[in-house]
């Protein structure tokens, strides 16, 4: 039974029952309203190819049903959301890794096999695609804090420390690739290097202003080459929880003040808005009930009331 009333949630809660895909309903019925993760799984199995990677737009912003490693990214984080990262699973998805892999052994962010299908106009779909920090950072963490272990690891968390370790060093680097970098290193199992790398990655962040550090002052930070006009990223996108390696980045007040903006962005539909550019109508509607379910967990993970 729907509830009443007028917290953050429950407004959140109307509109996840009218907007998002069944895999978000029971998601969001898992955190906030005792829901099973088996639900969760038999939701997020509708997705998953014979191959052993994730398809079928679950990442809103590739369509088609092929699977594709960022895909697989968000099918990951859902599956360790609900304590579902181990046992064959993982063996299925790292086998479907290796499979996709680069000739370093990393991911690309996009796999030929997506050629013909919609996709968004920012991620070019090529025949011989790089290994890429942004799909490869946030697996390999997100294996690593599970303690899995399988013999893709190894090129790729290689892959992934020279990645982290370049960024900032006399070139430009931007948030979605800083996030990526924060999610590798808060699993990373080489605690003491990735404590290291994190200190000064924040630096980089804040010589390069990629965080608005004052919701009041937004116009006084530059959006990123190629995001969308208002694309900016805040401390809590980088830091969505408290135990996170960025959370040392921003003092108390920086991160309150993004929280307090967090708040205040809920819509009167009871969702968070999309920055990024929308390029086809269903992207929107499909993206908008994620964005939703992460602003009331990163609220929530700091004990906002939601």
């Amino acid at each position: 039974m729907a509830r009443s009333g007028t917290s953050p949630a429950v407004r959140a809660e109307q509109f996840i029952w009218l907007t998002a895909r069944v895999l978000e309903q029971r998601r969001f019925a898992f955190h906030f309203l005792d829901g099973g993760p088996d639900a969760v799984e038999s939701a997020l199995t509708a997705y998953l190819g014979e191959d052993g990677g994730y398809g079928f737009a679950l990442e809103p912003d590739l369509r088609g049903p092929v699977s594709q490693p960022l895909h697989t990214v968000y099918a990951l984080r859902v599956l360790d959301e609900i304590g579902r990262c181990g046992d064959r699973r993982m063996e299925r998805v790292c086998r479907y890794l290796t499979s996709v892999s680069t000739g370093d052994g990393a991911l690309p962010a996009l796999h030929p096999s997506l050629r013909g299908y919609p996709a968004a106009p920012w991620i070019p779909v090529v025949e011989d695609p790089p290994s890429d920090l942004l799909a490869t950072g946030p697996v390999v963490g997100l294996l690593h804090r599970n303690e899995v272990w399988h013999a893709w690891l190894f090129r790729a968390t290689d892959f992934c420390w020279a990645a982290v370790e370049a960024l900032g060093n006399g070139a430009r680097t931007h948030p979605y690739e800083v996030e990526a970098a924060v999610a590798f290193l808060d699993g990373a199992p080489d605690r003491a290097r990735a404590q290291a790398a994190a200190e000064r990655l924040g630096r980089v962040v804040r010589e390069q202003r990629l965080a608005v550090l004052d919701p009041a002052r937004v116009a006084d930070y530059p959006v990123p080459e190629g995001y969308a006009p208002g694309e900016h990223h805040y401390p809590h996108d980088f830091a969505p929880a408290p135990d996170s390696l960025a959370r040392p980045w921003f003092t108390d007040a920086e991160l309150d003040r993004s929280l307090d903006f967090l708040a205040a962005s809920q819509q009167e539909d009871g969702g968070w808005p999309i920055r990024w550019r929308e390029w086809a109508p269903g992207t929107r509607l499909e993206s908008r009930p994620m964005v939703t379910l992460a602003a009331l967990l990163t609220l929530r993970a700091y004990a906002r009331t939601v």
